[in-house]
């Protein structure tokens, strides 16, 4: 393994921001800035980068998508690019350099949008706004429009401010999907056929709002509306699906770009896939062992009731806080237990059960450490961060190296702490779990190289996952690769954010000698925020080496390719082609 690191350290990726569109001369509140401004200008220029990134509404309530609009947005996003090169940031002191670098990955963010993405022309699931359930990430996972309703944030039993809130919100649908079948251009296959089935899940959800809507008539013509909406977009689609032949994935030079640049790893395409088939590889080991070792122990059993799990549950909930106390593994908070035990979810008797519930019902405590992302949006919610650019929700789901990265580290950190130490068993959990991440994020690698289908990617993790619990029949796995599919970089994520925590605990302990402890780790790290996992390491270690754009570089990629270069229909510049939940709508964890 240490020549595989040392080898990648050798490669290198240029960070290079996209180039500037030529557009028309910078409107008073956009020029820039003298050269070296300060970070009160940083802020304010913050400020206004949020409001520009989101789409105009149209007079018909809706976001505005159309090309037209998108091709303003993306001529206007060059110049805010200028404004923040002006800022020029060296001198600043680190956690404010930071600052700068998120704004800029996720400028990057809307300009991969606009030149290889283009969810709004090619991904029907964009337009799907309508959710019953709670994301365990600041922003919801996916490139979504804007206008999103989220009925699980609304009491079970709705009276007439919550009814009208809803209304409200499902108002701009109907106009939204009369703009979608107008925007959809794209070749896309994987995208549109899987896209079609996120819409029918939208089409559920309607259908059981209508239930509970009966009560309020404003909702309940609100609720037929998107209802007829959404029926008659799916119509639409499955109109056109026959017709869609191109590939979904970005290729592998826009890949590693979005690494680069969005997500700011100090990694290529390439050197991803080396690094997950490793931990792949080592996962499946590792659970090879452990289970000769526990050989001669019982096998553990799901649990089989809804009072067991109750009981079950909660009391992993207690177990798990009291280990963290007693191993002083970080500084408690009294939102920290309310946190876990509000989102252990419900009992399922379906059976086969889905991949986390396989672990989850075997042994209630280690999805528990996988749950540090309702302790992460706790914190984000009662103590906020003292960064303005760092309070809220990172866009373009930058933060995914340090959140989905973290909580996936921390399931491998307690059993080494000696969480599972009395139940031996429960060790093969974590490396079963571990072993899915690295399969899937294979599956996001090829995807996006347009190497594999979705279905194809799909068959692959499901064979390469020990012991058969993601199953084909199941919903997590097509979720899963769905989502990777439309979110580059996102099955990935687990892993090399995993492994990055794993070399910032190593670099802070060689830092520190003596006085390091994983207490003051954990404190320092949640102090930082959510932010990718490269400027949480220079943040805390001073080093700025592996941040791309700052002290990290490579030959290749110097630029995105341009999205009139040979594009297909799909709208992807570059086609490369070679050879957690109990219910049925699970989560990727």
């Amino acid at each position: 393994m240490q020549f595989i690191i040392a080898s990648l350290f050798l490669v290198a990726v240029s960070a290079t921001t996209l180039p500037a569109s030529d557009g028309p001369p910078a409107r008073a509140e956009q020029r820039q800035p003298p050269e070296g401004g300060t970070y009160a200008d940083l802020v304010t220029l913050f400020k206004g980068w949020r409001e520009f990134q989101k789409p105009k509404p149209g007079a018909d309530g809706a976001p505005d998508y159309t090309t037209p609009a998108m091709e303003v947005q993306q001529r206007e996003l060059a110049l805010w690019q200028e404004r923040l090169r002006a800022l020029e940031p060296r001198a600043w002191p680190i956690p404010q350099q930071v600052d700068f670098h998120i704004i800029r990955a996720e400028m990057n963010g809307l300009a991969f949008d606009h030149r290889v993405l283009r969810p709004w022309a090619r991904n029907p699931a964009f337009y799907v706004t309508v959710f019953d359930e709670e994301s365990d990430q600041p922003a919801r996972e996916g490139p979504f429009a804007r206008g999103a309703v989220e009925l699980w944030a609304y009491p079970a039993s709705l009276d007439g401010k919550s009814a009208d809130s809803i209304a409200t919100g499902l108002g701009p649908i109907p106009a939204l999907l009369r703009q979608a079948r107008g925007n959809l251009i794209g070749d896309a296959k994987d995208l549109w056929i899987f896209g079609i089935k996120a819409v029918k899940q939208q089409q559920e959800i309607l259908a059981g709002l209508g239930e509970r809507a009966r009560a309020y008539p404003a909702l309940a013509e609100a609720v037929k509306r998107a209802q007829g909406a959404t029926d008659e977009y799916v119509r639409w689609l499955e109109a056109q699906a026959p017709s869609k032949k191109g590939h979904s994935g970005v290729g592998i030079a826009n890949y590693d770009w979005y690494l680069a640049n969005v997500q700011l790893l100090p990694y290529t395409w390439a050197d991803e896939v080396l690094l997950v088939q490793r931990e792949l590889a080592r996962a499946r080991s590792a659970l090879a062992l452990e289970e000769q070792k526990n050989r001669a122990l019982p096998e553990q059993v799901p649990l089989s009731s809804a009072e067991e799990f109750k009981q079950r549950f909660n009391a992993g909930v207690t177990e798990y806080m009291q280990f963290l106390k007693e191993h002083q593994v970080l500084t408690l908070r009294p939102d920290m237990e309310p946190a876990l035990r509000d989102h252990i979810g419900t009992y399922t008797g379906k059976r086969p059960l889905e991949f986390f519930a396989e672990a989850d019902y075997r042994d209630p405590e280690i999805m528990r450490t996988h749950g540090y992302h309702w302790i992460d949006l706790a914190r984000m919610r009662d103590d906020p961060n003292q960064s303005p650019i760092r309070r809220g929700p990172l866009l373009y789901n930058i933060f995914n190296t340090r959140t989905e990265g973290f909580a996936t580290a921390m399931e491998e950190l307690m059993m080494e702490e000696g969480m599972c130490d009395a139940r031996p068993r429960s060790r093969e959990l974590i490396f079963v779990l571990l072993a899915q991440r690295g399969a899937r994020a294979l599956g996001d690698l090829h995807m996006h190289a347009n190497q594999r289908s979705l279905e194809e990617a799909a068959r692959d993790t499901a064979a390469l996952t020990p012991r058969g619990w993601l199953r084909l029949s199941g919903s997590t796995l097509w979720f899963e690769q769905h989502l990777f599919l439309q979110q580059p970089g996102y099955g990935t994520s687990y892993v090399l954010g995993k492994q990055e925590i794993d070399k910032l605990i190593a670099a802070r302990a060689a830092q520190l000698g003596k006085e390091f402890t994983l207490r003051r780790f954990m404190d320092e790290k949640d102090a930082a925020g959510l932010i990718p996992v490269s400027l949480l390491r220079w943040e805390l270690t001073g080093n700025s080496e592996e941040v791309p754009g700052v002290g990290w570089s490579s030959a290749s990629p110097k630029a995105l390719a341009p999205a009139s270069a040979a594009a297909p229909a799909s709208g992807n510049p570059v086609r490369d082609r070679g050879g957690d939940r109990h219910d049925a709508k699970a989560r990727p964890r």
